[in-house]
């Protein structure tokens, strides 16, 4: 297997000539192996519309999105267009233009999930093959993501009505207009704001524009539709292990051990052996029924138990539930259980901020679990790769490299890594 590591004058030495040679040997392995997994997926037959773009080109474009924290395809495709490291980085020669954003569009949803899935794996491979990954513990947390629709899209589940309409009806149902009159949209606001006991739920509100996103609070404190995202990170390492997406009503107790799973599965499949044993989460995923189910298939959870008026009450559980609440308070106490808390909170937040904030995924652009787990999934991918080579060489983002050649080194060091990906 190709090696990895690079001296510093390997990462200053080369000029464009054979930074371009290195990025078109690098990129041949790596582009067979994906274009294998994808053929057929793409039409044989040539067909009307904007010509398809390699696979190999389409997530080498998702990497830079990541790396150049750049939230939106239309984003993307511009910076790669306009940069002629990164077209080399993309093995697109100057006389030919790059793919447009609307390309993009068509081999996301021309790909399955499972060929993101591949990728997100093979990038654990390396990290397994440079024994980067330990998998014994890890940490679980979750944060919001801004979804791609509006507040003033949701309409009533049960009559259809918008905001201004249902507002309009409740208006005329206590007399504060005739039933034959229409309300201004100043009147509507002044009455909306001294209404008691007002609530949005997602029970009664949903998105036009976008069905599966959820009403919620964003880590800023605006009330939005969003979507929530959950890592799964190696407490040892620092390597995210799974990153699934899920409605932003969904709670905590019930998507930690679909997760942790999940992230066991993507240790598998990267050839590791390493069994996930014990789970540090914070207090929102402290239930009865949580607890129980990851005892039941071979966790140890240290969850913090949040404060409660009353004490529980076990006489409608089952046994085993206070078995297990108990069996996590035992282990709290431990001297282990506050180091393990130290590092979830430090390296799972970590995680968030280098994919959500500085890799541009706070906010979606795509509408659906589906689409914003493809495009999600990448970019955990790609933080994954500047991991390794932080462990490496000590660089990890193109930010770090502006003194060491800038996007010509980290397209050399890409180009290392992606030798490796196609000989793993």
């Amino acid at each position: 297997m190709p090696r990895l590591e690079a001296t510093v004058s390997e990462i200053t030495a080369p000029t464009n000539a054979n930074v371009a040679a290195t990025i078109a040997l690098a990129g041949a392995g790596f582009d067979r192996w994906i274009e294998d997994r994808c053929r057929r997926y793409y039409a044989t037959e040539e067909r009307r519309g904007q010509p398809s773009i390699p696979p190999g080109v389409y997530f080498r474009m998702l990497l830079v999105g990541y790396f150049e924290g750049i939230d939106s395809q239309r984003g993307i495709a511009w910076r790669c267009a306009d940069s002629l490291s990164l077209r080399a980085f993309l093995g697109v020669p100057l006389g030919e233009s790059t793919p447009d954003h609307s390309t993009l569009t068509n081999t996301r949803n021309r790909l399955p999930h499972e060929v993101f899935d591949e990728v997100f794996q093979f990038m654990l491979k390396i990290a397994a093959e440079k024994k980067l990954l330990a998998g014994k513990t890890v940490g679980v947390d979750s944060t919001t993501l801004e979804a791609n629709a509006a507040m003033k899209s949701i309409v009533r589940r049960d009559t259809g009505e918008d905001w201004k309409e249902y507002v309009t009806r409740l208006m005329r149902e206590d007399g504060t207009i005739e039933a034959d009159c229409e309300a201004t949209d100043e009147e509507i606001r002044r009455y909306d704001k001294k209404r008691k006991n007002k609530r949005v739920s997602n029970a009664d509100w949903v998105s036009e524009s976008d069905p599966e996103s959820r009403i919620t609070q964003l880590k800023d404190g605006r009330t939005h539709l969003a979507y929530k995202a959950e890592h799964v990170v190696d407490l040892k390492t620092d390597i995210v292990l799974a990153a699934e997406i899920h409605k932003a009503d969904e709670a905590d107790t019930e998507t930690l051990v679909d997760s942790v799973m999940e992230a066991q599965n993507n240790l598998n499949q990267a050839g590791s052996q390493a069994e996930i044993e014990e789970v540090a989460a914070d207090k929102g995923y402290h239930a009865a029924h949580t607890l129980e189910l990851s005892e039941a298939v071979g966790l140890r959870t240290y969850v913090p138990e949040p404060r409660r008026q009353h004490r529980a009450r076990w006489t409608d559980k089952p046994e085993r539930y206070q078995h297990a609440v108990y069996a996590n308070r035992r282990r709290l106490k431990r001297a282990k259980s506050k180091r393990y808390q130290r590092l979830r909170s430090e390296r799972c937040e970590r995680t968030f901020a280098h994919v959500c904030d500085s890799g541009g995924m706070r906010r979606s652009w795509l509408k659906g679990v589906a689409k914003v787990t493809k495009r999600y999934l990448i970019a955990v991918a790609a933080h994954n790769l500047g991991r390794i080579l932080r462990k490496l060489i000590g660089i990890g983002k193109p930010r770090a490299l502006q003194g060491e050649g800038g996007l010509a080194a980290l397209a050399h060091l890409l180009g290392h890594v992606l030798t490796a990906l196609s000989a793993a």
